[in-house]
């Protein structure tokens, strides 16, 4: 099949957490964030990702989340699905659930595990592009596949069209595409807060924020300061974020984001093993951020 939708994702995209109480999936909670999200102006929202602990979920979890996704968000935001597996046919397989319960796209990681040569990589792509009408972002980060993609590799996903968009992270040889010609043909995203503003300015097109779970406002309006070429107030935006930024860690803790949101909006922060709960530095960390942010004149409207 061919991609029959058209995808155009604005700067920031959350990669919204997964609630749970008693051990199940709080849905009364998601649809909450969800509804804070889309009022704090984010442009779309990425469920059942890592940062949302997609691989502790069931199929029928993912399921209930995107299904409560897709109809509170009721058309305001596109509602992002993460499909990827370490095999075709599972990904294949939680692909078409997605596109049935009407997401807008599937986030694909590289298959993990298996580390796939690039051929396998390629086909792995085709394969599933042939299955689903959804447009597919392909996420390329090494250090958690332990695969990375080569430049031919990157030619043969540009062959297929409804591969829209690449989320690179700093360790992927693929950032090159920053620098050359792939961002007329990729919508590129990175997944790393630290470095959103570097990437924006080095020709990506937005990133998949974790961070923006906790403070949506304040992550758009970096991103749209940027976007508006006012760097004064984007630098201005990431210096005020940037506690913040660092006490949830490089590569963005769920457990960190939890106890944040737990602070903010009393919601439970239980994560579920092999994740374990914020130990009390951690929580330190967290809470002297939060009160750096609750400093700044912007932040009654940033919570």
């Amino acid at each position: 099949m061919s991609a029959d939708r058209a995808l155009r994702l604005g700067a920031t995209t959350t990669a919204l957490i997964t609630p749970f109480r008693d051990g199940i999936v709080d849905l009364f909670t998601l649809e909450q964030l969800v509804e804070r999200q889309i009022r704090g102006g984010v442009d779309g929202l990425a469920v059942c990702t890592l940062f949302g602990e997609g691989p502790t979920l069931t199929r029928s979890e993912r399921a209930d989340i995107i299904q409560t996704c897709v109809r509170v968000a009721g058309g305001r935001v596109p509602i992002i699905a993460a499909t990827g597996t370490n095999a075709t046919a599972s990904t294949i397989a939680l692909t078409l659930d997605a596109e049935e319960l009407g997401a807008s796209a599937a986030l694909v990681t590289l298959p993990y595990y298996s580390k796939p040569g690039q051929k396998g990589i390629a086909g792995h792509f085709a394969q599933l592009a042939a299955a689903t009408h959804l447009p597919l972002i392909v996420e390329n980060d090494p250090l958690r596949t332990a695969t990375d993609m080569t430049l031919p590799t990157l030619t043969a996903l540009a062959d297929i069209p409804s591969v829209v968009g690449l989320l690179l992270a700093n360790s992927s040889s693929a950032v090159r595409a920053l620098s050359s010609n792939w961002h007329n043909r990729f919508q590129l995203f990175s997944d790393r807060d630290p470095t959103a503003l570097a990437f924006l300015s080095n020709g990506g097109n937005g990133i998949i924020s974790a961070g923006a779970n906790v403070c949506p406002r304040f992550y758009t309006s970096l991103q749209q300061s940027a976007y508006g070429g006012n760097l004064a107030a984007a630098r201005l935006l990431e210096d005020r974020l940037a506690p913040l930024t660092v006490a949830l860690g490089a590569e963005a803790d769920p457990g960190a984001i939890k106890h944040a949101l737990q602070s903010l909006l009393q919601i439970d922060p239980a994560v579920r093993l092999p994740l374990v709960a914020l130990d009390a530095d951690g929580k330190h960390s967290v809470s002297q951020a939060l009160a750096c942010i609750a400093k700044c004149p912007e932040y009654a409207l940033s919570i």
